[in-house]
């Protein structure tokens, strides 16, 4: 599995370089940034990207942000946006959620938004079924995290016999986990948000549905959306800040700030810095 993700990684860095500069150390710049966005006055936005189970990352990553607005004006409140995919893939997911909910973050107003991530893990709360497709993706490690290991689905086509055994034992782990899930961590999935607008940014985990104003935009589109988002080159009203697709560097034109930098892979989590019209980034 983890190949198959750095073979998707690669992909996606080298489909960027077509328009993008992509260093490791600093944002790739697709073109010159002449768009001038802003967030109230007041306030200093930190957005940041896909976590996917890395506690370890993100406690660094959040202590960085707490010297930044230590530094901030009197007046200024800092406040943590957060772009979604808190688990699958990393080995910490249940503790990144266990960090969210401890109240550490509350100094920072913090905005959770939904990632694909999370959907498929309340999805697989309603279909048993859905077990066997959501750890293609990740959700093995969140069962690991959780203190369950999924079945082996190699295992099922042998013949009818082990494949009812298969699905059988899905039922189990099915059952094991709704019951091991804290009602917090529940309550902490059923709240997330589908986007957050503020100022002229728009945050949403994975993009927007190019020609389709904010009202009229499905929530699949914004957990899942890639190459529609990517590839088109019209700006939205808003400036959108995104995640989902991971690359080396930061990608920032004139129409989205890409901010998944591959975390669970590269130890490279990344976040935004928005303070006035001035974008600024922090990385581990």
């Amino acid at each position: 599995m983890r190949s198959r993700i750095e073979q998707r990684f690669r992909g996606q860095t080298a489909a960027e370089g077509a328009d993008a500069s992509l260093a490791s150390d600093g944002p790739a710049i697709a073109s010159a940034v002449t768009r001038v966005a802003a967030v109230p006055p007041g306030l200093c936005l930190y957005a940041i990207g896909d976590i996917h189970g890395r506690r370890d990352l993100i406690e660094r990553l959040i202590q960085q942000i707490s010297e930044d607005a230590a530094q901030l004006p009197a007046g200024v409140k800092p406040q943590v946006v957060f772009l979604g995919d808190y688990i699958d893939r990393g080995l910490q997911s249940k503790d990144v959620i266990d960090y969210f909910i401890n109240g550490d973050l509350e100094r920072f107003d913090p905005v959770y938004l939904m990632g694909n991530h999370e959907e498929a893990l309340l999805r697989f709360l309603n279909e048993a079924t859905f077990g066997s497709q959501w750890t293609r993706y990740g959700g093995a490690e969140t069962l690991y995290s959780y203190g369950l290991a999924p079945p082996n689905q190699r295992a099922s086509l042998g013949s009818h016999e082990e494949m009812a055994a298969v699905r059988d034992a899905w039922m189990r782990v099915w059952n094991e986990f709704r019951v091991r899930l804290p009602a917090e961590h529940l309550t902490f999935f059923q709240s997330l948000r589908p986007y957050y607008s503020i100022g002229d940014y728009l945050f949403v985990h994975a993009g927007m549905r190019p020609g389709v104003n904010l009202a009229a935009q499905t929530t699949r589109d914004m957990l899942w959306i890639r190459e529609e988002f990517l590839d088109d080159r019209e700006p939205f009203p808003q400036m959108v800040v995104h995640g989902h697709t991971p690359i080396e560097a930061v990608h920032y034109d004139n129409r989205r700030i890409g901010l998944d930098t591959g975390a669970f892979l590269t130890g490279k989590l990344t976040a935004a810095r928005l303070h006035g019209t001035h974008v600024a980034f922090l990385s581990t």
